[in-house]
């Protein structure tokens, strides 16, 4: 930068700031003509917009100044007691409401706690791959990461040896149909994650954004209960974007009350409260047992998606591909062969119409397998899908 020909100058942490390559690439996915498998976009199909109207009137007529005042940095009280009773279902039966703080959207939790907990040169384990979301949060804070070895089961628990845990500030874990891959942790993983930390004194940042989104199998305990039961610090982040809709940008963080307190003071300084009528309204929306009849909707909506791609899939594809078969989520992974760049083969997709996400950016470390690619299923029709795989399918094989 010129100092003389620019009257100011951005901070060492602005300068490091780079567009995402892949963000550049996917912008011609804007077209009309494109079949995208790229977006990790909820189906606008599940949102329940008559309910969440009905709320917003309802909040307005009945508690509009308090809704359209300033509100306490926690969290409207009512929702956060929502929160913690909720979370009964997955394992965590001691939550209090003290213990829970909504945040605008789980990418401001994730900010947050980069903020909480990383200075630079930080060591951060996480997954191989793992969330492009929250690595790039949590790069903005210039952390040492070490990625932790995964398998087709997900997160290798015993890859957790003391040498690689020292000094770490958090394992960062999606367990539930993990982005970018779909899968999910074992139960007996799970157990052996928690144990591990719990003896390592290494925390957990468990996002579970998907966990909702399960059309297959059965449901497994989350972290956070699992967590507690043997002494692990489990942060658990949850949100409304994939049960409601995204544009409420509503989230929240579980977490050991002095985890919260901080959390609260750097709230405090990045927007003081999450928006009060947002809140008040989702509250009104679930909190007569909404959920319990809208998500089975969403999930059969998901389900018939993933099948219809896994269909087209094994239809089309080359067997010297593999990928995963999810029981929930968005997302399918892909390994395709060796020799194939799927940043290389995005480049000839597009060329015929289809575009998805080359999987390289979801790897934190320099040495990121090039053959891989993530698909999701959940925006576009079955006509779509069965005719951009067969032309992904075709591309893979010429290749």
């Amino acid at each position: 930068m010129d100092s003389f020909s620019h009257p100011y100058t951005f901070s060492q942490r602005a300068q490091q700031l780079t567009s995402s390559t892949i963000r550049e690439i996917l912008k011609v996915t804007e077209r009309p003509e494109i079949i995208s498998f790229a977006g990790g976009l909820p189906s606008p199909k599940g949102f329940p917009i008559d309910a969440i109207t009905s709320a917003y009137d309802r909040v307005l007529a009945e508690s509009g100044q308090s809704a359209l005042q300033y509100g306490p940095t926690e969290g409207y009280a009512p929702l956060r007691a929502w929160v913690a009773n909720d979370l009964k279902r997955t394992g965590a039966d001691d939550v209090s409401p003290d213990e829970v703080l909504i945040v605008s959207g789980s990418q401001q939790a994730l900010d947050m706690l980069g903020k909480l907990f990383i200075d630079p040169g930080s060591k951060v384990l996480v997954e191989a791959p793992s969330y492009l979301g929250a690595l790039q949060s949590f790069s903005l804070f210039q952390p040492k990461y070490e990625s932790v070895p995964t398998d087709d089961g997900g997160v290798m628990p015993d890859s957790l040896t003391p040498e690689r845990a020292a000094g770490a500030r958090f394992i960062y874990a999606l367990p539930n149909f993990q982005n970018p891959t779909g899968l999910t942790l074992s139960l007996e993983r799970r157990k052996a994650l928690v144990e591990r930390c719990a003896a390592l004194q290494l925390p957990i940042i468990e996002d579970d954004p998907y966990g909702e989104l399960r059309y297959a199998g059965e449901p497994l305990p989350g972290l956070l209960g699992l967590g507690r039961a043997v002494g692990a610090t489990v942060i658990r982040l949850g949100t409304f974007s994939k049960v409601l809709a995204p544009g409420l940008r509503l989230g929240y963080i579980v977490a050991p009350r002095p985890i919260i307190s901080k959390l609260v003071q750097i709230k405090q300084a990045t927007d003081l409260h999450t928006a009060s009528i947002t809140q008040m309204a989702v509250y009104e929306t679930i909190k007569n047992g909404f959920l319990a009849q809208h998500l089975p909707v969403v999930r059969e909506l998901y389900k018939q998606q993933c099948g219809y791609m896994l269909d087209a899939m094994d239809q089309h594809f080359p067997a010297t591909t593999s990928w995963t078969r999810p029981e929930g989520g968005m997302f399918i992974w892909v390994t395709l062969p060796e020799h194939v760049d799927g940043t290389e083969l995005l480049a000839r997709a597009v060329e015929r119409n289809v575009a998805f996400v080359p999987g390289a950016p979801f790897f934190a470390g320099p040495d990121a397998p090039a053959n891989t690619l993530r698909l999701s299923f959940v925006t576009v029709s079955e006509e779509k899908i069965r005719e951009g795989i067969a032309i992904l399918g075709q591309l893979i094989k010429e290749s």
